[in-house]
């Protein structure tokens, strides 16, 4: 989808009007609906505008631009020059017609890559940051199945289930979309870097802040619910209790869109937010054929993906590649950290690191002892004894077929 970049003098006026302090996106629409075009709405004066928007929105609208506005309108205008990015206006062809049914549809978007994936039908894959090995693998193999059939998989690029929601989806030909709570120009967290750049090449990367914008806690709510705002359905793989993921599932929820959950452990911390929506009405799921049924998508992916799928892949493994020494230990320390700080049972009396990874590798199925290898990228010998000590201590179970289970306790 190819438009006509805005000219300078309606990019000052989109970007003056989406900065200014006060004016509330639902309340610039009605402006627009008014007015047409920013420019016209700069023109006109405070009782004009009060009369359609109310007093605080004219105050808004007609304060005077920032000292910073032309360093800010010079910056956006040379991001936007770069290859691959686009600013999007609500007025613009290329604006996601999801977002258009909200109330209140960001007036600019901060574009990196794919303009044509914000015009396709779309799931939401989100969870836990502290994932589970169990449940990043789950994410993965959904969204990759989705993917193929040529849904677009939406996620939030944070670390955990988000980040696994996205490697899936560049390797089908659905590809993915990351909503970021920063500016496009920069990217969260860190170890992020490498999936980022192949999500800006392969997919699109969307922000609705002004560029520079640093990860503030207060922006990830905002963030969800542009999540909610581009999909047909929302699919929560893991989460606790408190978890931002539910309040991505609450805003689609009261946007009309489905929510769908993984059912999990009762022992398991990151089930309990899946299994409270499950509660309050969520769609209990057990493949990624039962969504895209749900749905009303056809599982056969379109005729021209097959040579995109296999490019993808293959970029997929380039890139991953490149950034797997900092992801990897990442995960497994964010993993560690779950076992230890939100788990049920502690390694209290074990040896260490390697009780507590594997713990963390175990997560709450039974799984096999090549399986938990692979995870933990333990020696067998290591990983054997580790196993032995766990079983003793009474937090690991045998069971028939050489697999292994957290020992339930009460």
């Amino acid at each position: 989808m190819h438009t006509l970049p805005a000219t300078h003098l309606e990019v000052a006026a989109w970007l003056r009007l989406s900065l200014a302090p006060g004016l509330k996106p639902a309340a610039l629409r009605v402006l627009l609906t008014a007015f047409g075009l920013p420019e016209a709405i700069l023109q006109q004066d405070h009782e004009t505008l009060a009369a359609v928007a109310g007093d605080a929105a004219a105050r808004a609208t007609l304060a005077p631009a920032s000292p910073e506005f032309d360093a800010q309108l010079g910056a956006v205008i040379a991001w936007r020059e770069l290859p691959g990015n686009h600013l999007v206006t609500l007025d613009d062809p290329a604006y996601p017609p999801a977002l258009l049914t909200m109330p209140d549809p960001p007036p600019l978007l901060y574009i990196k890559g794919r303009l044509d994936l914000l015009h396709t039908r779309a799931v939401a894959l989100v969870g836990s940051r502290s994932a589970t090995p169990q449940g990043m693998e789950d994410a993965e193999r959904f969204a990759r199945t989705l993917s193929t059939a040529g849904v677009t998989v939406v996620s939030g690029l944070a670390q955990g289930i988000d980040g696994a929601a996205h490697r899936g989806g560049l390797e089908g030909a659905g590809s993915t979309v990351a909503v970021i709570g920063t500016g496009a120009d920069l990217v969260y967290p860190a170890a992020h870097h490498a999936l980022a750049r192949q999500i800006a090449v392969q997919g699109a990367i969307l922000s609705e802040w002004p560029l520079g914008t640093p990860a503030r806690a207060a922006n990830f709510p905002q963030r969800n619910r542009l999540i909610a705002g581009l999909v047909s359905g929302v699919l929560i793989v893991e989460a606790a209790m408190r978890s931002g993921s539910l309040i991505t599932a609450r805003l689609a929820n009261e946007m009309g869109r489905d929510i769908f959950a993984l059912p999990g452990s009762i022992h398991a911390p990151l089930s309990r937010g899946c299994h409270r929506m499950l509660k309050q009405g969520a769609k209990l799921v057990e493949t990624p054929e039962e969504v895209l049924e749900e749905l009303g998508f056809s599982k056969a992916a379109p005729a021209v993906a097959g040579a995109g799928r296999e490019k993808a892949s293959t970029q997929a493994s380039l890139v991953t590649a490149a950034g797997s020494a900092a992801m990897g230990s990442a995960q497994r320390e964010e993993s560690t950290q779950a076992a230890a700080g939100e788990g049920t049972f502690n390694v209290v009396g074990s040896p260490g690191p390697d009780a507590a990874r594997l713990l963390a590798a175990l997560g709450y199925s039974p799984t096999p002892l090549e399986i938990l290898a692979t995870r933990t990228e333990m020696d067998y010998a290591v990983l054997q004894t580790t196993l032995l000590q766990l079983e003793l201590a009474g937090h690991v179970s045998a069971l028939p077929g050489g697999r292994y289970t957290r020992a339930s306790h009460g």
